[in-house]
């Protein structure tokens, strides 16, 4: 009975004492790398292969990978061709070791890019979906992934949809890389004239 009492006293003893301090931790330790694979040069050097760096989502913020696009020889310096590659990239379920990374994307398909209607501002591509209505991780994967294509856009993107809404012009900041979910938020675009 003794020995009974002695051991759980010594039990208890070796527990964490509670305190009324908040402390704080900091986040909880990720086993995600977000460090993305080295891509093989040898699908660089394919016909029409075009180096690309599209943005997915690790942890809850968007991570810049290297990839390479197929786009027709013919269309390598067609904006809304890239556009088109860049979605099609953006859509595909991540390597094996790019999961393993930890890396995932939120847009899903089917999502299709082409040239802003007559009326619209200066480089608008007009999506498949309003980009309003697409959630708001994707909405941001499309938006740094087109800004980070000199081929595609440059410093911002206007994106219009299907319907009779006027198209936006959205950046990528890195608030918008660090929390995709709930930063990015239309522009003003500039002036509008013919779309190209």
């Amino acid at each position: 009975m003794a020995v009974s009492a002695v051991l759980a006293g010594t039990v208890a003893g070796c527990g964490i004492r509670t305190t009324s301090v908040p402390v704080d931790a900091g986040p909880a330790p990720s086993r995600m790398s977000c460090t993305p694979p080295s891509k093989e040069s040898s699908a660089r050097e394919q016909p029409g292969a075009l180096p690309v760096r599209v943005y997915l989502v690790c942890t809850s913020a968007l991570e810049a990978v290297d990839r390479t696009v197929s786009v027709p020889e013919k269309a390598v310096d067609n904006r809304v061709a890239v556009a088109s590659a860049l979605l099609d990239a953006l859509e595909a379920t991540p390597s094996a070791d790019e999961e393993e990374a930890g890396f995932t994307t939120s847009v899903r398909g089917p999502l299709t890019v082409r040239q802003g209607r007559d009326g619209d501002p200066k480089g608008t591509l007009r999506l498949s979906r309003e980009p309003v209505d697409l959630p708001p991780t994707a909405l941001a994967q499309i938006v740094c992934t087109f800004t980070d294509s000199a081929s595609v856009a440059s410093g911002g993107v206007v994106l219009g949809g299907p319907g009779d809404y006027g198209p936006r012009a959205y950046r990528c900041t890195e608030a918008a890389k660090e929390r995709p979910e709930s930063v990015l938020s239309p522009v003003a675009p500039e002036a509008s004239g013919a779309a190209s």
